[in-house]
């Protein structure tokens, strides 16, 4: 399952998904999304249930990949997948993702 959510008002409201729509609104200062919006960097976690301060939006994820969206050196907003499977996400499907996500983002104007 794929999310987008967007940085409105200093937190992360649900934009464009596949899947359950899961959380609409996320504040910066919990869980695996705010994580990757305050250190501006992608977030692997094999296991969300041994995360701090997770979120559970929903019951069927067991593993997330979260890549920020940054423009003009701001997060507007990030890339959340998850997964049923624990471990799903490799370094390489993170390099992928963020590759995706730059070639995005060097399309802003």
């Amino acid at each position: 399952m794929g999310r987008v959510y967007l940085v409105k008002n200093n937190e992360l409201v649900l934009g464009p998904f596949q899947g359950l729509p899961a959380c609409t609104r996320l504040k910066k200062d919990t869980g695996v999304c705010a994580k990757s919006w305050r250190d501006k960097s992608p977030v692997r976690v094999d296991d969300v249930h041994e995360f701090p301060g997770h979120v559970a939006c929903d019951s069927a994820s067991n593993s997330e990949l979260v890549i920020p969206l940054i423009s003009n050196e701001e997060v507007f907003g990030v890339l959340d997948i998850d997964s049923p499977l624990k471990s799903r996400f490799s370094k390489d499907d993170e390099e992928f993702f963020l590759k995706l996500v730059n070639l995005f983002e060097s399309h802003l104007i």
